[in-house]
């Protein structure tokens, strides 16, 4: 019945499902007329769980879901999917595309709808812009490059399927006539309960994993490394393990993993974020979990003295290259039996950008680690027109420069710096895609949202650094602050908070300084560096030429925000930033805590940034006491190194020297020696890792205490320890 409404249709998707593909339709017309097209198609034949995105249509049977709920489908398989860009209160979210086209299964159709300006080139921001539109920007006032973009791409594209505004559905073409894509059973999965080779080579390897031999998994979507993680789960519960512990960025990421373990053990209850069985369901049984736990609530839990470190669980990491490499690195630590699952082309994070970042990390501490890349689709043939198409349209697979090419481009010319016009930018794909790779392997989180960052938020300058024509480096910073008083006053004290200006706004209301929402500041989004040009102060000149053109500007101060980890507060401090707050809690996806740090420009603005970095270090001994007492100790020493040391009296040393000749108890002491160990710290400029009086951050600021520590020899053993340690101290200073 389609074809008579919809000629061809049937054997497009007849073809489609031959050749296990799935295609794009792109319905550009009126809001009304785009959404009424949709319906019919809708309405047309019985789809298999058809998902509608945005607004509803107002039709009878047509359930919506909106796209910032897209990632809750993530697991799920349609074989219609309506992405709704065009009606008044829709927009193009690039994240929910992202997400939502992998939910596509073989033989299916996305429909894409969008405003008739889009096949003319000339779109204006839509209702999702809104997310960009930071004070004083209406969203109408922001420009659209990102939108134009897709557009060319969308109207150049031969896999696209087109539908204008104002004529008749087309007669679509029939696939090519090319052999179909590789079929499953061309590659037997050896295991019933695997759908492909690679997912059964992957569940071998887990099910395999041995003592610090880490396990990495790497696959573009659809390939069924999740599922692949839930059968191995399963197996393990079933082989005696008791509890078995999953991470990711959210618990979304992960519905595919339990989903297989409610298909292979139906005994098994989920609650939340918790799967719980009894093997062999009898009363004698063992009773076994498999836990989801948040980045930032494992690592509070690894850091709670109720867990014993010599019996943690195995652990799997899915979604890895959306998780900062430092945190990676500390599970690496902690867990003997560790798995880590990323996607290659993802729509969050990359798995090129992982391997690169992480790497070297898995050589140095477990060189006996093990790589698998599962390469087979499950959902969908290799060569998938739609999967091709959206690696294109939201720069996926985008990619810095390789390395011989860089070394060539350095050894013809010389770095130059330049601010980069974003419009010309957006206009030639080759040098965007280049510039955005570099980007994405830099940072470990990057979502297809950041493309639109790039070209369209307000505010934004971008630096770069270049070899002749080849990308280096690269700087995006954003203007902050400037609130007239009356606003200041207001975010001070937490009654506004306009959208964006993340440093201003935070400086003024939780360190109460209206100044620092009035005045005007730069925030530094994302730095990279090429790795084949490291090491030539490209880094450092980016940020210096940043420095010049917004005080051309009258803007006289820096400023950074980032998951706190020593080597990039060391980085930072060595391109003149300070200090300026420390968040309290950690950041659910990354684990970690976010450290704000400053630079002043000119002269009559270092007052107040060293006034706020006087706050900072006045009142981190009280935070490490309190709030942040589980803080790593090792980032707590580099805070703690941070300005002038303080003065050391006669008294101090006194009390530190009588400690170390046998006088009293640590906690006798505990505030002298804090001042003491504080003096040495910030008057040492490179101190040797085996030098001891570092092993006072724990005891002395963290309100740990010292007799608890794994391998304790016994407090007697400990005290004189610690008296020792007092009087290499007391050496340092004297």
């Amino acid at each position: 019945m389609s074809d008579d409404t919809f000629p061809g249709l049937d054997g497009l998707l007849n073809d489609l499902a031959a050749h296990r593909h799935r295609a794009l339709l792109w319905i550009s017309a009126t809001g009304t007329e785009a959404t009424a097209r949709a319906s019919r198609l809708w309405q047309a034949r019985p789809w298999q769980a058809p998902l509608w995105l945005g607004p509803s249509p107002g039709v009878l049977g047509v359930e919506t879901l909106p796209a910032t709920k897209a990632r809750t489908r993530l697991g799920g398989e349609h074989d219609l999917v309506v992405f709704d860009a065009a009606s008044k209160d829709a927009g193009f979210d690039p994240d929910a595309f992202g997400a939502v086209v992998g939910t596509l299964r073989a033989g299916g159709l996305l429909v894409l709808l969008t405003p008739t300006a889009w096949e003319k080139g000339t779109p204006a921001p839509d209702a999702d812009y809104a997310r960009l539109a930071a004070w004083p920007y209406p969203a109408g006032a922001l420009s659209a490059r990102y939108l134009a973009r897709l557009a060319r791409r969308l109207m150049a594209s031969p896999q696209v399927l087109h539908w204008p505004a104002g004529q008749a559905f087309p007669r679509l073409p029939r696939a090519p006539a090319a052999p179909p894509g590789p079929d499953l059973s061309d590659r037997p999965a050896r295991d019933s309960d695997c759908l492909s080779a690679d997912q059964a080579d992957a569940v071998a390897r887990l099910m395999r994993l041995r003592r610090r031999r880490p396990l990495v998994l790497s696959a573009d979507r659809g390939r069924g490394k999740s599922a692949a993680l839930g059968i191995a789960a399963a197996r393990r519960l079933l082989a005696g393990e008791r509890q078995l512990w999953v991470t990711a960025p959210r618990p979304a990421a992960v519905e595919p993993l339990f989903e297989r373990l409610a298909a292979l053990l139906p005994q098994g209850r989920r609650e939340g974020n918790s799967f719980q069985v009894v093997i062999d369901g009898t009363a004698g049984g063992i009773s076994a979990e498999v836990c989801f736990i948040a980045p930032d609530a494992l690592l509070e839990t690894l850091q709670s003295e109720a867990v014993d470190p010599r019996s943690t669980p195995t652990l799997f990491v899915d979604e890895a290259a959306a998780i900062p490499a430092p945190l990676l690195g500390r599970w690496l630590r902690a867990f003997p039996r560790i798995a880590y699952a990323t996607t290659v082309h993802g729509y969050e994070g990359t798995g090129r950008g992982f391997q690169l970042r992480f790497r070297a990390r898995l050589e140095r501490d477990t060189p006996d680690w093990r790589e698998l890349h599962l390469g087979q689709p499950i959902r969908w043939a290799e060569g998938d027109p739609l999967e091709t198409l959206t690696r294109e349209l939201l720069l996926l697979d985008a990619e810095p420069a390789d390395d011989a090419r860089v070394a060539q481009a350095l050894a013809e010319h010389e770095p130059r710096l330049a601010s980069l016009d974003r419009a010309t930018l957006a206009s030639d794909e080759a040098t965007l895609s280049e510039l955005f790779g570099l980007l994405v392997q830099a940072h470990y989180r990057t979502t297809p949202a950041d493309l639109r960052q790039l070209l369209d938020a307000p505010a934004t300058r971008l630096i770069a650094a270049y070899a002749g024509k080849t990308c280096l480096g690269v700087c995006l910073a954003q203007i902050e602050g400037g609130f007239p008083t009356e606003l200041a006053t207001a975010i001070q004290q937490g009654e506004r908070r306009p959208r964006g200006h993340l440093l201003a706004q935070s400086l003024a209301t939780h360190g109460g300084q209206r100044e620092a929402a009035e005045a005007r500041w730069c925030r530094i989004l994302r730095i990279a560096v090429h790795p084949g040009a490291r090491r030539r102060g490209l880094g450092r000149g980016l940020i210096e030429c940043l420095g010049r053109e917004v005080a051309s500007d009258d803007i006289a101060r820096l400023g950074v925000s980032f998951g706190a980890e020593s080597e990039l507060v060391a980085f930072w401090r060595a391109q003149g930033f300070v200090s300026l707050r420390l968040g309290l809690s950690r950041e659910a996806s990354s684990g970690e805590h976010a450290l704000m740090m400053g630079k002043a420009l000119d002269e009559p603005v270092e007052a107040l940034i060293a006034g706020l970095n006087r706050d900072f270090r006045l009142l981190l001994p009280s935070l490490l006491a309190f709030e942040l007492r589980r803080l790593d100790a090792e980032l707590a020493a580099t805070l703690l190194r941070e300005g002038p040391p303080p003065a050391i009296d006669a008294e101090t040393l006194e009390r530190v020297a009588w400690f170390a000749a046998g006088g009293g108890e640590l906690a006798s002491v505990r505030p002298w020696l804090a001042t003491a160990w504080l003096a040495w710290w910030r008057r040492t400029p490179q101190v040797p890792e085996d030098d001891a009086p570092r092993e006072l951050v724990a005891p002395l600021f963290l309100g740990k205490t010292p007799w608890t520590t794994p391998g304790d020899v016994g407090r007697k053993a400990l005290l004189r320890r610690w008296r020792v340690l007092a009087g290499r101290l007391t050496q340092h200073l004297s």
